[in-house]
């Protein structure tokens, strides 16, 4: 789509609320969202396969990169989820460059998501290379604060485990153990 039409859209919805597109504070909004979709749903446009570098080395001891920040946006109602990631591997040989781990986080939430499918998605771009991944996310979300339930505290976790994360108690325990704030 053009983004001219996706402007009208924009601004058929402020005729919607009720407000008046015309007035000063308005008359630019459909651009400004336009533009700001651009970049909050831009995980759509990355290609992660051209993006994600492994290196040589011989560890063989878990790696964990925790207190990633993202913001995703909910596929259900459009709202905005936030919170923290922790990734975590166990090499085969090779380790991958440690900002790559923000990257797929990154990539991954810039786009239409549930958290669980968020979580899984970031854990199966890395499994191919690696003995066992493992992935926690805590977010909150805003369609349970702002709306329905008017949680403002609660937050939702999930994991996704696999190899000796999933398979030994051990491994598991000790990835939890590291991200666990």
């Amino acid at each position: 789509m053009h983004k001219q039409d996706i402007a009208s859209s924009v601004l058929r919805c402020l005729e919607y609320l009720g407000e008046d597109p015309s007035r000063d504070g308005l008359r630019d909004t459909p651009r400004r969202v336009v533009a700001s979709w651009r970049e909050l749903y831009g995980g759509y446009n990355v290609d992660l396969s051209s993006l994600l570098r492994w290196f040589d080395d011989p560890t063989d001891e878990m790696i964990i990169s925790k207190d990633i920040q993202f913001y995703s946006m909910c596929e259900h109602h459009m709202l905005p989820f936030f919170g923290r990631a922790a990734v975590g591997y166990i090499p085969r040989g090779k380790v991958i460059g440690i900002s790559k781990l923000s990257r797929i986080v990154e990539t991954y939430a810039r786009r239409l998501q549930t958290q669980e499918r968020l979580t899984h998605q970031i854990g199966e771009a890395l499994e191919d290379m690696v003995e066992g991944v493992a992935v926690h996310i805590t977010a909150q979300h805003f369609c349970m604060m702002a709306r329905g339930v008017n949680q403002q505290h609660s937050e939702m976790v999930t994991n996704y485990l696999t190899g000796p994360f999933r398979d030994t108690p051990e491994a598991r325990n000790e990835f939890l153990m590291a991200v666990a704030k």
